[in-house]
């Protein structure tokens, strides 16, 4: 079973501003929709809220305190991180990734086992952000410097970490 989290962070450790993405960086939506199908995602309500539908080609659970927040029907709500572990475990062909908000994903600091991370060399205003992980329990499996271009405009690079065995 693997538990990861997935996300893009400028500067800062800035996630985003005003329940959006700060930044437009069309080659880090490609990387997230390549690396999230056919798996699980993991998001809070007001996260699923700004991305405005269920993800395509994926399991979707949205985590909330709300007994029925509006979703599509394709969702599967759960109130509990247990209840999340639990779907995970019985699912462990496919990744569950976490995409966020910043209380999901400090809700599975202790779970998390793989991070995908984009890190955008620039500097934007905002109102989220990551929560502090111990990086010296993970490695870095790969990185792939990003190419900006007349759609990219700032400098990006993607990695992907695995935390270390004990």
């Amino acid at each position: 079973m693997t538990i990861a989290f997935m996300w893009a962070e400028a500067k800062d450790h800035v996630i985003g501003a005003a329940g959006q993405l700060p930044w437009h960086l069309p080659a880090d939506m490609q990387h997230f929709k390549t690396v999230t199908q056919q798996q699980i995602v993991v998001m809070g309500r007001r996260t699923y809220a700004s991305i405005g539908k269920a993800l395509p080609n994926r399991t979707n659970i949205v985590l909330s305190h709300q007994a029925k927040p509006t979703v599509a029907p394709s969702v599967l709500v759960m109130h509990q991180r247990q209840e999340v572990l639990t779907y995970a475990h019985a699912h462990p062909q496919q990744e569950t990734i976490v995409i966020g908000g910043a209380q999901i994903f400090s809700l599975f600091k202790t779970d998390v086992t793989k991070l995908y991370v984009t890190r955008i060399h620039a500097k934007f205003s905002g109102d989220t952000y990551m929560p502090a992980l111990d990086w010296t329990t993970f490695t870095r499996q790969w990185q792939q410097v990003g190419q900006v271009d007349e759609k990219n405009h700032y400098p990006y690079v993607f990695e992907c970490y695995q935390r270390k065995s004990i």
